[in-house]
């Protein structure tokens, strides 16, 4: 541990970072600039003295992360990426929330270069960076399990800052329960306890003992507070050497609960709600200015030596960054085929030959398509290590253990069900939904493995914030959510998903894949991991359905498709007899398509030209050309859609709907099928009402 220092520059460039959050809110009219004030000394130690990382290349692998929770104070990292020489420059900080600026009203991943996640919703990005401590330690044990502890090139470091709000979020204690009981010592979070929040004094709604909460957890808990001798002193010095306990401390995530005044030294405004979510006004603005010894009457003013001395950091980014690739070219030296896979994880791809372990189902079989994508991990598993995953509570309903691989769990954890591993492939959320979202989302931002987690699909309800921002993002996550109809039956309406697939239809982004069978189930998850641009959910059937004899001809001559189709999100199943252009189309998801075929053959009997169309994905099919889409669709063929759902968003193909618009009852699956319509005779039915 190297001697801390700070200079008159460092206590400059603070006070710099203070002005600008405060002139930035000031010139659009809005924002939050009270935390990013009170922050400015916290964000500068860590950027400047504390952690690794490369202003030039903020996608290094060896360098610590960095999450702003607390989003809506999104000064606080805009400031220090401008004077670290990051990209930003004072024109951004000037269009602060305004169209087209690299400075969103909250910090966006894939839109401000050193941005790692999008923070907004409070709690997401604590809640996240469980995730990233996850995925730093996995990452470990997959491409270098043998070396000594902190002596890797991929050891590195998690850093948080959080506030209030997101420790009364719900999602927080869900990720921090898991954080302790994992023992993840590389993640350190500095919680502003300002007690300040939009309705003013905290204590109106948050009086519980945080610090208590986090040391049952299972976490290292410090306090550092600057307000402890009556005056308020911002002691960064001891603010580091808590950082550097936290850091000694391997066994577990650390909290430093650090005690400020909101917007210090404001000289009217400080320690209110008034300018938590604010511009303080020209009056106020100027007292900051003059308290700080700049100019009233200049905005966003930075000195020459201020910012020589910040962008100055850049040597030491290239000492730190030669020294580290020195210890990495080494390693990859020592490792060819572990550095062959690390390239290989970094582009993104999948191994070669992924479609020849797929499992192959037979024809005229029965197999739940939950069954079958388990099957389908366990296969691309064998040839894939960067694929892991697990349920919340749910390993025997969801089917998503890879079979014989260790748990994710420290050892000490292990049980006579599971054995655990500190790198371990089965992950094991508990009953935590939300924070499973979360973590996935933090597991994948942090590198590109792929992790996977599952639940039933009404309990997505619990994690749509996660997902939605996982879609936001454009980052791979996938959901695995089986008992995807009314079909999973006698458990009723509380766990029967009726609005779920239509909902998770409308976030932008995200793509819905329902396989019709156990062979769609196959390349469903083949064409999930080859694709990068945004989030995936799987929704699966609890209920054994019919494998499709594919390349085979049914009773009147036609032969189905091959189910490598699943790809094109949408794809002529099974077409109309005899060549013959068809009366109508029958547009089915998932175990509904039994229901289109069979209903195919009783139409084809009756002397209707009739097509099944299975869409496993909607979103996949859009992406076709138009060309494609016509010859699956064509336009002005009557058609009827048919899914144990809502029928909400099928109006765009479909002129008429076999559906659910009501909530289940808890029966077995063959009788609420009947009870709600779900049959072969109603989709034909359906379709003759709609020929007239």
């Amino acid at each position: 541990m190297s001697a801390f220092q700070w200079t008159e520059l460092d206590s400059k460039a603070v006070d710099t970072a203070r002005v600008l959050a405060a002139d930035a809110v000031e010139k659009v009219g809005n924002g939050h600039p009270g935390t990013a004030i009170s922050l400015a000394p916290v964000a500068y130690l860590l950027f400047n003295k504390v952690m690794r990382h490369d202003p030039k290349d903020d996608r290094w692998t060896g360098r610590d992360r960095f999450i702003l929770s607390v989003g809506h104070s999104s000064l606080t990292i805009y400031n220090q990426l401008y004077l670290h020489g990051y990209g930003l420059e004072l024109d951004d900080l000037k269009a602060l929330r305004t169209w087209g600026s690299a400075t969103p009203g909250h910090p966006e991943f894939g839109h401000t270069k050193g941005v790692e996640i999008t923070t907004g919703p409070l709690g997401q990005g604590l809640a996240s960076a469980t995730g990233f401590a996850y995925a730093a330690r996995f990452e470990r044990g997959l491409f270098d399990p043998e070396t000594p502890a902190g002596k890797s090139p991929f050891d590195h470091f998690v850093y948080v800052i959080a506030g209030d709000g997101d420790m009364q979020e719900g999602v927080t204690a869900e990720a921090a329960s898991l954080a302790g009981h994992q023992k993840l010592g590389n993640l350190v979070v500095i919680y502003d306890s300002n007690q300040i929040s939009i309705e003013d004094d905290t204590n109106i709604a948050f009086t519980e003992k945080v610090n208590d909460r986090y040391e049952s957890y299972g976490w290292h808990v410090q306090t550092v507070d600057w307000k402890k001798t009556g005056n308020y002193v911002e002691d960064v010095e001891e603010l580091y050497a808590a950082i550097e306990r936290a850091k000694s401390v391997t066994d577990k995530p650390s909290l430093i609960t650090l005690r400020t005044i909101i917007g210090w030294p404001s000289p009217k405004k400080q320690n209110s709600g008034k300018i938590h979510g604010s511009a303080l006004g020209a009056e106020e603005l100027a007292g900051l200015k003059a308290v700080l010894g700049f100019d009233p009457e200049q905005s966003f003013q930075v000195s020459p030596e201020v910012i020589a001395h910040t962008r100055g950091y850049q040597s030491h980014a290239d000492e730190v960054r030669a020294e580290w690739q020195q210890s990495f070219d080494a390693w990859a030296a020592a490792n060819p085929e572990k550095k062959a896979l690390f390239d290989r994880v970094q582009a993104g791809q999948v191994p070669e030959g992924i479609e020849d372990v797929l499992p192959k189902f037979e024809g005229g079989t029965e197999v739940s398509t939950r069954a079958a994508s388990g099957k389908v991990i366990n296969a691309i598993a064998s040839v894939m290590p960067e694929l892991w995953g697990g349920s919340a509570d749910l390993a025997e309903s969801n089917l998503t253990t890879i079979n014989g691989a260790k748990s994710f769990v420290p050892a000490e954890w292990s049980t006579h069900e599971w054995s655990g591993d500190q790198f371990g492939r089965v992950l094991h959320f508990g009953i935590r939904e939300h924070a499973m979202g979360s973590i996935l989302n933090g597991i994948v931002l942090h590198g590109n493995t792929r992790a996977f987690g599952g639940t039933f699909l009404i309990f997505s309800d619990y994690m749509r914030p996660a997902v939605r921002l996982a879609a936001l993002m454009k980052v791979p996550s996938i959901f695995v959510w089986t008992h995807d109809s009314v079909a999973l039956g006698e458990d009723g309406p509380t766990h029967q998903p009726i609005e779920q697939l239509a909902t998770l239809r409308a976030i932008p982004g995200l793509d819905i894949v329902r396989p019709g069978d156990a062979n769609e189930t196959a390349y469903a998850w083949k064409t999930i991991l080859e694709r990068r641009e945004g989030p995936a959910g799987i929704a699966l059937t609890r209920q054994n359905i019919p494998v499709f004899k594919r390349g085979e001809a049914d009773v009147t001559g036609a032969v189905f498709a091959g189910a490598q189709n699943t790809s094109k999100g949408a794809y002529t199943l099974v077409d109309a007899a005899n060549g013959k252009a068809p009366a109508v189309v029958l547009l089915a998801t998932g175990s509904e398509v039994q229901l289109a075929v069979a209903a195919r053959e009783t139409l084809e009997a009756a002397g209707v030209p009739t097509r099944v169309v299975s869409a496993p994905c909607v979103e996949w099919f859009e992406e076709q050309d138009a060309a494609y889409r016509e010859s699956v669709l064509p336009a002005g063929t009557p058609t009827v859609s048919v899914e144990a759902g809502l029928s909400l968003g099928w109006s765009k193909y479909a002129q008429a709907h076999v559906s659910i618009e009501h909530f289940g009852a808890s029966a077995d699956y063959k009788t609420l099928f009947r009870e709600f319509g779900m049959t072969t005779e109603n989709v034909v039915l359906a379709a003759k009402e709609l020929l007239g």
